[in-house]
């Protein structure tokens, strides 16, 4: 973060002008270059003896100017020339902590990810029977959509593990459940389009927006995941193409829209003609939860992976689209990577059809919500949110925690979680909060020692304050 302090001598007029107008200046002379990240709202109000809401108005009239971008990762930088205002700026570096597998100094909480191993010990077998069997037609390209035995596959599993509703001429292969996101957005909407998603949505989202030029704009949200009055107040004011939604183990707060709330998004969407994108990458956590795909078929492009319950290194991810949009999204695949794979696609349609995939997803289900019970049985159960199947949780943070402290001064003692701004779509007031990858450290024991940390920064907030300078 730059040290940036504005010179407002011979500045008149109302000090968020003079601050916004300063800022307008080093950016045209280079002192503020592209990228460059800008002092926090507090950090800068204590430098110029102005209040943290004079400089939110700086900040507020600088982005309306298209100088600065939203909120991306963990705070505000210098658009480049030519940034268009109100798109989210490219983040200069990944908000998640990625360690070596078995370094014990760091409980790496960041990330949601799964236990490997037994996936681990049925590739080998499965490679010498993918080669026995003649593997040349696994060497050369698939069909732009996948080879059809993959796609009848990710049909069965689909509806198995995740009760969508999919044949296999409605599925397409992807590399994973972010190429399925650019596919899915790239199917229904262009750059400069406005994208509805949640208020606090998937981090993934957030970047494929900065690199396409989709106009992301966030719902509100309450337990129960999007409001419907704010969603179909945002389809009268901005004429969206899509909804992109998480409804099922939504990224972050890990909550489960009731189906009565799937309903109501779905008629409203139908009223003002907007696409739903629904992913639900970890439906197969609550396989009796019925998907919005489900519900409505014709109005949902629905994308899952089996990154979260079988493997994430195979990236085999499907895209389940009506069937007139069919076409589109197979031109959309051309056109962004030709075709997925076909080797990792053939794994999964072997474990898919001889009963393994769905051993392993079990297995994933039954360490989530141990993990879950764990958790919950350490922290403070009136700051825990989420569903108790889920792979992560949503942890609020009492006072007088602020959520960039907490993440420091958590770090500093060997644990790395990941703060709500994250997430947060915008300049939106994001919840004093943190989220919890439960299942990425490689056991319990590691899990606990984590957990028990931040019981006690939870508990002592003092302990930690005198740390932060």
């Amino acid at each position: 973060m730059t040290s940036w302090t504005p010179d407002l001598t011979d500045r008149n007029g109302p000090r968020y002008r003079a601050i916004a107008d300063a800022l307008a200046d080093d950016i045209a002379s280079g002192r503020l270059p592209a990228g460059m990240r800008l002092p926090t709202h507090r950090d800068l109000a204590y430098k110029l003896g102005v209040t943290v809401g004079t400089v939110t108005r700086a900040y507020t009239e600088a982005e309306r100017r298209g100088l600065i971008g939203g909120e991306v990762g963990r705070g505000t930088f210098v658009q480049g020339p030519g940034h268009r205002t109100g798109a989210v700026p490219v983040p200069q570096s990944d908000p998640f902590t990625w360690s070596p597998p078995g370094e014990p100094s760091l409980v790496n909480l960041t990330a949601i990810t799964l236990d490997h191993h037994l996936a681990a010990q049925a590739l080998g077998p499965t490679l010498t029977a993918i080669a026995a069997s003649g593997a040349a037609g696994m060497l050369e390209y698939a069909p732009h959509a996948g080879i059809p035995a993959h796609r009848a596959a990710g049909a069965q599993w689909l509806a198995r593990q995740h009760r969508a509703v999919a044949s296999a001429d409605s599925v397409l292969l992807t590399i994973g459940a972010q190429n399925a996101m650019a596919v899915a957005l790239a199917t229904v909407a262009r750059p400069g389009d406005v994208v509805l998603t949640e208020r606090l949505t998937n981090y993934g989202m957030k970047t494929l927006a900065a690199v396409e030029g989709y106009h992301l704009e966030g719902i509100t949200l309450d337990e129960f995941g999007v409001v419907p009055e704010a969603f179909d107040s945002a389809c009268r004011r901005l004429a969206p193409k899509a909804l992109y939604l998480v409804p099922t183990m939504h990224n972050p707060t890990a909550s489960v829209m009731p189906k009565a709330r799937r309903i109501e998004v779905v008629e409203i969407a139908r009223r003002h003609g907007v696409m739903l994108v629904e992913d639900d990458v970890f439906g197969f956590l609550t396989p009796d939860v019925q998907p919005i795909q489900a519900i409505a078929p014709d109005i949902t492009i629905y994308l899952s992976s089996i990154s979260k319950s079988v493997s994430s290194g195979l990236r085999v991810g499907y895209v389940v689209a009506p069937p007139a949009l069919v076409p589109r999204a197979e031109a959309v695949i051309r056109a962004l990577h030709y075709s997925s794979p076909p080797l990792p696609a053939e794994v999964a349609t072997r474990w898919i059809q001889d009963g393994t995939a769905d051993r392993f997803a079990e297995a994933q289900r039954v360490e989530a919500v141990l993990r879950q019970q764990q958790a919950r049985s350490i922290l403070p159960a009136n700051l825990v949110c989420g569903h108790p199947q889920a792979q992560h949780m949503w942890l609020l943070l009492p006072e007088p925690w602020r959520r960039e402290d907490f993440i420091t001064e958590a770090r500093r003692r060997g644990v790395a979680v990941t703060g709500g701004d994250v997430f947060a779509v915008g300049r939106t007031s994001t919840p004093q909060a943190v989220r919890l990858g439960l299942c990425q450290p490689q056991s319990v024991d590691v899990l606990a020692r984590g957990l028990h940390t931040l019981a006690d920064l939870l508990a002592n907030p003092e302990t930690g304050m005198l740390s932060i300078v």
